[in-house]
């Protein structure tokens, strides 16, 4: 018996939840009867009313308002399976969507991750390049200068050579004269 009063708790709160969800412009049936539940079950004009009257209506109106709700339930558990099978499937046709978009993020990503990897590479080949051109062109420029050095030191040597050719030559001079004179 508690198992068909929390059932009927329940589907009175489903079919509660529903009316809610109606207009209130145009009652439900099920607000219909009960609100003629509800007014057969009070005292008549008169005031009074025998107590197997009240048993018999109250028996009457239990057994109504159960066998509307077993119907309900029966319709509302049909929909409700239905739509729990149809939320599942969508469920699972997103999530299939979304791995597979994750999927293709990760190879998109891994795609990315090689090409910066590369990138990188080639910019640390440039840079070793440009630190090793750099340095190259020091030892050229160095190079230069020790050679326009060298060249600049052999000018001098040559024209020291030729002053010493030039003086060489007078002093032999100076040698004959000197020697023509102590004669």
């Amino acid at each position: 018996m508690s198992s068909l009063y929390s059932r009927s708790k329940d589907l009175s709160s489903r079919s509660r939840k529903s009316l809610s969800d109606s207009p209130p412009s145009s009652p439900s049936y099920s607000s219909k009867t009960s609100r003629q539940d509800r007014a057969s079950s009070r005292p008549d004009s008169s005031g009074v009313e025998s107590a197997s009257d009240r048993q018999s209506a109250r028996t009457s109106t239990f057994t109504r308002r159960e066998n509307r709700l077993a119907s309900l339930s029966k319709t509302e558990d049909d929909s409700a399976s239905k739509d729990y099978k149809k939320l599942y499937e969508d469920a699972l046709t997103e999530n299939e969507k979304l791995k597979s978009r994750l999927e293709d993020s990760k190879q998109e990503l891994t795609k990315i991750r090689s090409q910066l990897d590369r990138v990188t590479q080639k910019q640390d080949r440039i840079s070793e390049r440009s630190t090793v051109f750099e340095s190259e062109k020091r030892e050229k420029e160095a190079l230069e200068k020790r050679v326009s050095d060298m060249e600049e030191e052999f000018k001098v040597l040559t024209e020291l050579k030729s002053d010493n050719q030039r003086l060489k030559d007078e002093n032999g001079a100076l040698i004959r004269v000197i020697s023509k004179l102590s004669k």
